[in-house]
């Protein structure tokens, strides 16, 4: 039997050929060129002359190697297609114990967190509460600074009614004092609300953060509990798809940071403001009993200042009535020098005005003549001096009259500003509160 009859009959075994191509074979088919050939114009679109046998044959390996390549390749699909099953089914079960853990590592982080955020709450809570009672004690001891204000108010109106120039700024004043004092607790004041809402801000965020965790919490909790036979879970196509607004890991564990830091830096400074408050009621009471004090020292001080500038005053006002005396026997005196002068300065000039009349060349500027017109220049110049002089002297005493004037207005002054001072402040300050009262404890 030929090799081609061995091919016909027996049938492949692929089980036992191995995958490889197999070699392309050439066949040589004999042309149709005689003269009952079927080329031309029949072979265009379609055959309808009959096939050569090399043509068989060949359609017949074709056919052979076509059923051997297909079943060669359904082997190779079906060995692949169990590994591949393997192969997920490891994979898959792989990515399920992978994905409990990072749940169940998540759960432990949320967890943490979750109580980081928890006691933040707690303190920031009992934070803002001690942060209250200051604040209380602020309220009280602002209402208690109005009786010194009253006092200070009654002894800066009195002592409005003191005259110039009387009408200063001793040390004796409190009332600015007392006013910056109680803007500085009004600023603390606003200052502690301000500060109290921000810790309940805070604390809001945290507990927003905290609830937000409880509940995702919960979420993933229900996730880790979840197996292939659980009965809860179905097809959800479209759940892997991220949400534009979803954050990252880094994003969420600074979220949360950022909120305890906030929280944290903002109730640090609840207790530095604490602290603040405590001191500055402490000192402003302390300043307060230290400035009645010195406020009543000064009165007495002032007091004396007073009568020892109006016994000045009086003392000098007895020197200036002396020398005005003698200032007006002075002008006296310069106006009969000047009256005595105007004489002398009469004949000289007289002279002159005679002798002008002299005729012809008997008009000669002779000795006599020198010395009239040298007795007129002397003359004029002394009553020119007695003139200024008298109107220094006129002056002085017009300034002493002034002096004088100025000097009994201040003896005035001084005299009204005593009693002031005396009958109507000192009588009011018996009624300043205690400390303890402007410290905000009553």
């Amino acid at each position: 039997m030929s090799q081609t009859d061995v091919l016909l009959t027996k049938q492949p075994a692929p089980q036992t050929v191995p995958a490889c191509e197999l070699p392309p074979k050439l066949y040589d088919v004999a042309r149709n060129t005689g003269a009952y050939t079927s080329s031309g114009l029949a072979t265009a679109g379609f055959r309808t002359a009959k096939y050569l046998v090399d043509e068989w044959f060949q359609n017949c390996y074709a056919s052979y190697h076509q059923a051997f390549a297909d079943r060669d390749q359904s082997e190779r699909q079906r060995h692949e297609s169990k590994q591949l099953a393997a192969e997920t089914e490891a994979l898959a079960q792989r990515t399920q114990e992978d994905s409990t853990r990072k749940v169940g590592e998540r759960l432990q982080d949320m967890h943490c967190w979750k109580s980081e955020l928890q006691r933040e709450v707690g303190e920031l809570v009992a934070e803002t509460d001690l942060l209250l009672a200051q604040k209380q004690r602020l309220e009280r001891a602002l209402d208690a600074i109005a009786v010194p204000f009253s006092i200070a108010t009654d002894n800066l109106q009195c002592r409005e009614r003191r005259q110039h120039p009387d009408l200063v700024r001793d040390h004796v004043e409190e009332a600015e004092l007392i006013r910056n004092i109680q803007e500085l607790l009004k600023r603390t004041i606003m200052q502690a609300v301000n500060q109290i809402r921000l810790n309940r801000e805070h604390k809001e965020m945290c507990e927003m953060d905290w609830s937000d965790k409880v509940e995702a919490y919960n979420i993933d909790e229900t996730c880790a509990r979840y197996h292939n036979q659980s009965t809860e879970v179905q097809f959800h196509p479209h759940s892997t798809k991220l949400e534009e607004s979803a954050s990252t890991p880094e994003t969420w564990v600074k979220f949360t940071q950022e909120n305890l830091c906030r929280a944290e830096r903002e109730r640090l400074a609840s207790v530095r403001l604490r602290g603040l408050i405590d001191c500055i009621l402490r000192d402003t009471a302390e300043d307060l009993r230290m400035q009645c004090d010195a406020v009543t020292l000064a009165f007495g001080r002032r007091l004396e200042e007073l009568e020892d500038a109006r016994h000045k005053l009086q003392h000098h006002l007895r020197k200036t009535l002396r020398e005005i005396t003698d200032q007006e026997h002075n002008v006296a005196a310069l106006k009969q020098a000047i009256k005595d002068r105007e004489a002398p300065l009469k004949v000289a000039q007289t002279r002159l005005y005679q002798r002008s009349y002299r005729p012809n060349v008997e008009l000669c500027r002779d000795t006599a003549q020198f010395r009239l017109v040298s007795e007129v220049e002397e003359l004029n110049m002394s009553l020119s001096a007695l003139r200024e002089k008298l109107l220094e002297a006129e002056q002085s005493l017009r300034n002493l009259e002034d002096t004088r004037m100025s000097l009994e207005k201040d003896i005035a002054v001084k005299t009204n500003s005593l009693f002031i001072d005396r009958e109507k402040c000192m009588a009011h300050r018996a009624r300043y509160p205690t400390i303890l009262r402007l410290a905000g404890y009553q």
